[in-house]
């Protein structure tokens, strides 16, 4: 028996296939169980913001457990505490600023809904999303999901969400003061690495605003410095009402949160939500001490300039397969002219390089914080050689085989 019969014989068939199995990692690598090393340029897609096994992480994880994990919300604990106001600080809330906490971005995203709906009422019944995005796969998160594909087996969906194109137009005709909420995301990255058009978020604050309609931010893949700024809608230089945050503040722990700025901030009262592990200590403490090493180690600096760097070292690769990079600081989507995305991540993996395509279209790169020339310049012979791989296959007439010969989870 292998690793691939027990994952066939006892895991659910939601994931598809597993690619491979992975025992150990530090920094940017991973090594499977035959001792291959891999360069990670997914990072557990955007999780691993520091790496794997950085001291930080391990010595947070280490200290906390052996001092106090979990008391349930009926008790507050210091790194709860802590955590709270370091992301009211970075998110720039002010002091009316609000935190709750969740496992997960999925949780994140429930509890903005519930936030959503507790500022509508009964007299702004809709809520507005953008079409092909993606806000998480519960039942509440899916109905937020703009891919009808996804939605499909388990409709009905829970009613009042209407999805709208990405464009400030779409917005002016959609919004009226029945509007409870306007859900995006600054990057859809299931979508392909897809940015929102330029000035989209400051047009959506005026608009939001002007109609009484709380403007909700899901930062989960976005935030914690991967874009070059702490969260993406900094960019803007706005305010939203809240935002959604997980993956990059955890660093490889479970872990998510929803801040809330100004009025929105009053909507929960006792007892509309909660979560038994939500902020518990060990959680909050590991994710304030990733935290505060991207701070110390200035690694929202590092994925405005390594991201600039990585994509115009991609732009440079003499292949005609590439038709250029998209995205933010260090998430990076990469546009193939043939739909062979899946067929570019198997040959990776062979190569030796993680990587995955959202779509047929597109690879996403959402590497460490932490990459450095080294990693770049490795990357770079990794990729390149993978496209070589694919573009070899191609001249042999195979595009139907390669873009569907391997499945890859989003």
């Amino acid at each position: 028996m292998t690793w691939q019969d027990d994952a066939g014989r006892d895991l659910v068939k939601s994931f598809g296939a597993r690619m491979q199995m992975f025992v150990r990692g530090e920094g940017s690598y991973l090594w499977d169980a035959d001792g291959k090393r891999y360069l990670d340029f997914l990072a557990g897609i955007a999780v691993d913001s520091l790496g794997h096994a950085h001291p930080v992480f391990v010595d947070a994880i280490s200290t906390q457990a052996a001092t106090l994990s979990h008391v349930s919300n009926y008790f507050a604990t210091p790194p709860q505490l802590a955590l709270a106001a370091t992301l009211k600080r970075l998110a720039g809330t002010g002091d009316g600023g609000r935190v709750y906490f969740g496992n997960s971005g999925a949780e994140a995203n429930e509890a903005a809904f519930k936030l959503a709906r507790l500022h509508g009422g009964t007299e702004r019944p809709r809520i507005l999303a953008l079409t092909d995005a993606f806000h998480g796969r519960t039942m509440g998160t899916l109905a937020l999901t703009g891919k009808p594909y996804m939605q499909e087996p388990f409709l009905p969906m829970t009613p009042g969400v209407e999805f709208i194109d990405s464009t400030v137009e779409a917005l002016e005709a959609a919004i009226d003061d029945r509007v409870a909420a306007l859900f995006v995301e600054p990057v859809k990255g299931e979508a392909g690495v897809l940015p929102l058009p330029e000035g989209y978020l400051a047009a959506a604050r005026e608009i939001t605003e002007r109609h009484g309609a709380l403007l909700i931010i899901d930062e989960i893949q976005t935030g914690a410095g991967r874009t070059g700024e702490w969260f993406a809608f900094q960019h803007e230089g706005i305010t939203p009402d809240a935002i959604t945050v997980a993956k990059g503040i955890g660093g490889g722990f479970p872990i998510g949160a929803l801040i809330t700025f100004g009025a929105a901030s009053e909507l929960f009262y006792p007892g509309t939500h909660g979560s038994t592990f939500g902020g518990n200590a060990l959680g909050t403490a590991v994710a304030g001490a990733v935290l505060g090493e991207i701070e110390r180690a200035d690694l929202v600096g590092n994925a405005a300039e390594r991201g600039a760097q990585l994509s115009q070292a991609i732009e440079a690769i003499d292949s005609d397969l590439i038709t250029g990079c998209r995205g933010s600081g260090l998430l990076i989507g990469v546009g193939l002219r043939h739909p062979v995305a899946k067929a570019l991540v198997a040959a990776a993996q062979e190569h030796g390089l993680v990587i995955n395509a959202p779509n047929d279209e597109t690879i996403r790169l959402v590497p460490a914080l932490t990459i450095g020339d080294v990693e770049i310049d490795e990357f770079i012979e990794l990729f390149t050689a993978s496209l070589r791989t694919v573009e070899d296959a191609l001249v042999l007439d195979a595009p139907t085989q390669l873009s569907t010969s391997t499945e890859v989870p989003a």
